[in-house]
């Protein structure tokens, strides 16, 4: 570890630079300029260089952009679906289902909606949650509570459970989906003002 260090030290742009200005120091003693101070000077030198020289500035990761994100997140959303095809659902959780997943499919599907959420990890963030986490994790947990339910009846039904966090996981893709049409108006309100400071009439009906 102490050698691969050293090893990194000599070839920093910090040795380099306070080398640099060690030979220089080396220069002047040769012209006599440094005179019997010598030392001192190439020390210094390469002290001064070495110090104020900018620190080796590690590469940052490279993690996928939240376009690479979203392609991924496609591909699960398909697994997703092939997975609910198999659970027997009642009428009313199944049509809440089939609400949530085609709003999901709207977002994940769509060119101008990836292109928006491109920019928006936290949509994409709040998406990768839903369908990797959230409503695999509440369909799931239906299939197992509902056995033990008909093995031990009288309790709450979990199919009033389904629905409510179906109904819940609407809830939240609607928000992802008026924040982003908010931006889209927002876009839209730019460019009529920007036509208007150009000097346009103002008058967008016309």
């Amino acid at each position: 570890m102490a050698t691969s260090r050293a090893v990194a030290y000599l070839e920093s742009r910090k040795n380099i630079a306070g080398s640099a200005c060690g030979l220089a120091g080396l220069a002047l003693t040769f012209t006599g300029v440094a005179g019997p101070y010598w030392p001192v000077v190439v020390a210094g030198l390469y002290g001064a260089a070495a110090l104020i020289t900018p620190p080796e500035r590690p590469a940052p990761p490279d993690f996928p952009d939240p376009s690479a994100q979203l392609e991924e997140l496609r591909g699960d959303f398909e697994k997703l679906r092939g997975y609910l095809t198999d659970v027997d659902l009642s009428v009313t959780a199944a049509a809440r289902l089939r609400e949530l997943t085609e709003l999901l499919g709207a977002l994940l599907d769509q060119d101008w909606v990836a292109e928006l959420l491109a920019h928006d990890p936290e949509g994409v963030h709040m998406l990768s949650r839903i369908v990797r986490r959230d409503l695999p994790e509440a369909v799931d947990s239906f299939v197992r509570t509902r056995w033990w339910t008909r093995m031990a009846p009288g309790t709450q039904s979990p199919e009033l459970h389904l629905e409510r966090q179906l109904g819940l996981l609407k809830k939240e893709a609607e928000q992802l989906a008026a924040g982003l049409r908010e931006v889209e108006a927002r876009r839209q309100e730019s460019h009529t003002r920007y036509l208007e400071d150009r000097g346009g009439t103002g008058d967008i009906t016309a």
